[in-house]
């Protein structure tokens, strides 16, 4: 029997975008498996045992404190050991909206290398938080589509070189990294994988940047791009019908422009771990 790609899909109180998520990788010929917070705390449930790492969007334990705040806590605390080994192994990550929040937050993202993880006697990651993702411009929750043009490279984005239509569902997208040291190396690193842009592809103002995102920055990558988060949804836009003009849209066939994505996961973990 041909190995499957393993995938964990990590809930907890408040997420609520996971079946969409495991319907995507489902799609793509994954084992998806969605495990709540106590399960790997617990240990009934091991993050060695999978290939693939989803921390899915919506607003766990409330967005108390700050929007993914004590899910980050939570990772980088309880779970710190078991997510470096997990990186260092070469397997993937990928946090969308209250995901990429989190991973922001415990200091995952943007990262400077695997090489970079030491232990401490908390247990917790070895990196400090280094950016954040914090209330929008506007002031008010963003619920629309943008559009998105590929900047970096990465496993995630592999192949993606036009610009897609994702939707964005958020009140604390505004992505902002610490200092200008820190953007300075988002840039020479390369690990700047999508900017907000207008339908032409050029410099966006409000609302086609939702948030006042620095630089328009909608994702990034670590240094290795292994390891993506994205405020915008690409399991909402997985199927082609599920864009509000999908019947005016020149691209045709089942699939959406989030997809690939998904599928650019996959094929990385048969391609490289098996």
């Amino acid at each position: 029997m041909a190995k499957k790609v393993k995938v964990i899909v990590l809930r907890t109180a408040g997420t609520n975008c996971d079946r969409e998520t495991q319907f995507a990788f489902e799609e793509m010929g994954a084992d998806v498996d969605l495990v709540h917070m106590s399960q790997l705390l617990g240990r009934e449930k091991k993050l060695e045992d999978f290939h693939i790492l989803v921390i899915p969007g919506g607003f766990t334990y409330g967005d108390d404190i700050a929007a993914g705040k004590i899910m980050a806590n939570e990772l980088r605390i309880k779970l710190g050991n078991d997510i470096r080994q997990f990186i260092q192994n070469g397997k993937l990550i990928i946090g969308i909206c209250n995901g990429f929040q989190i991973l922001t937050k415990a200091g995952i993202l943007p990262g400077v290398g695997v090489q970079n993880f030491e232990p401490r006697p908390d247990n917790s990651i070895g990196f400090s938080q280094t950016a954040t993702l914090m209330t929008n411009d506007s002031g008010k929750f963003e619920d629309r589509w943008i559009y998105l043009k590929p900047n970096g490279r990465c496993v995630w984005s592999e192949g993606i070189k036009e610009i897609i239509s994702l939707p964005v569902a958020h009140g604390e997208g505004k992505f902002v990294p610490k200092d200008d040291t820190v953007l300075k190396k988002l840039k020479e690193n390369g690990q700047i994988i999508f900017r907000y842009c207008n339908k032409m592809g050029d410099a966006p103002v409000y609302p086609e940047n939702p948030n006042g995102s620095i630089e328009d920055i909608a994702a990034i990558a670590d240094q290795a791009g292994r390891v993506f988060g994205l405020m915008p949804h690409p399991e909402r836009h997985f199927l082609a019908t599920q864009h509000p003009h999908w019947t005016r849209l020149k691209k045709k066939g089942k699939f959406g422009d989030g997809a690939k994505i998904f599928q650019n996961g996959v094929n990385y973990v048969k391609e490289k771990l098996f």
